[in-house]
């Protein structure tokens, strides 16, 4: 018998993955805190509960991916939350990118009830979540992770055991730094071309089939050239997790100062009223700097 799935936050990524699981037969159980979001899960054969805790009840292998760390507190260790209505030999899995050390107390409270935690964030955008090709990076015990990996398998390509409770989120970080200065690159390369007088998407075309070829040029980049800034992921969310970052690394008494200068030009985004934008958006803010009327 298939095991019956709880899915918590059906945003942008969540609604796409938990689509990816039910394609597959499981019976799903969701909640979200704007109900009209999952209406198209609803029509298709999942049930509404009205908390994180009802979902638990219901399921066997709980998931969630919401905003913020403050969020996943709430999702799993809250009011009418995640522990408080699993049973012993459940499996609860927070996909959010968030703390390492909030991963850890997870884990730990839910091993007191006899249940399994993971952590595992992904990477990849709507694009990955909507083609079940993201990368996914966990922590936590790996009997559990063994008995996720089909579910895993049904919403990611490039799936990672990286060890213990908190691994999965510390691997993320380091797969957040890579894309913010990558994208300082991206936008700031794009920019030159638009200013040259070049097609931005003959550049893209070329460029990215070569040594600065990466997937933000490749996927984004022809976004930037469509002016089509809508969120594969919020800047509000990547200035989340740049913050994390840097918190961290001040913990381990590491100096990262590339992040610490994106970071800075993301929090500008915010400023200026930009923090619903995809982190492509960035491309707007060096405009703006640069007097270039989009």
């Amino acid at each position: 018998m298939k095991q019956k799935i709880g899915f918590i936050g059906i945003g942008v990524m969540g609604k796409s993955m938990c689509t990816n699981i039910m394609k597959d037969g499981y019976e799903m159980y969701i909640y979200t805190r704007t109900k009209t979001t999952a209406e198209d899960l609803l029509k298709t054969g999942a049930v509404w509960c009205d908390s994180p805790k009802l979902v638990a009840e219901k399921s066997d292998v709980i998931f969630a991916i919401v905003g913020f760390p403050k969020d996943v507190e709430d999702v799993f260790l809250g009011k009418n939350g995640v522990l408080e209505g699993v049973s012993k030999g459940d499996i609860i899995v927070d996909m959010t990118t968030s703390e390492p050390t909030l991963a850890q107390k997870i884990y730990t409270e839910a091993k007191k009830k006899g249940v399994s935690s993971l952590d595992a964030p992904v990477s990849g955008g709507d694009v990955g979540a909507k083609n079940g090709t993201l990368a996914i990076m966990i922590g936590g015990d790996k009997d559990a992770y063994e008995q996720v990996l089909p579910l895993f398998s049904l919403m990611g390509k490039n799936i990672a055991y990286m060890g213990k409770a908190g691994a999965g989120q510390h691997t993320k970080m380091s797969n957040q730094i890579l894309i913010a200065g990558t994208m300082i690159g991206v936008v700031e390369s794009l920019l030159y071309a638009y200013k040259a007088g070049n097609d931005l998407q003959e550049v893209i075309n070329v460029i990215g089939s070569g040594a600065a070829g990466c997937w933000s040029i490749n996927n984004l980049g022809p976004r930037i050239v469509k002016g089509n800034f809508d969120p594969g992921f919020f800047i509000k969310h990547f200035v989340k997790d740049m913050g994390i970052a840097l918190q961290e690394a001040n913990l381990m008494n590491l100096s990262l100062p590339g992040l610490a200068l994106v970071y800075q030009f993301y929090k500008a985004a915010i400023a200026v009223g930009f923090e619903n934008l995809g982190t492509h958006g960035l491309y707007k803010v060096f405009a703006m700097i640069n007097g270039v009327n989009l």
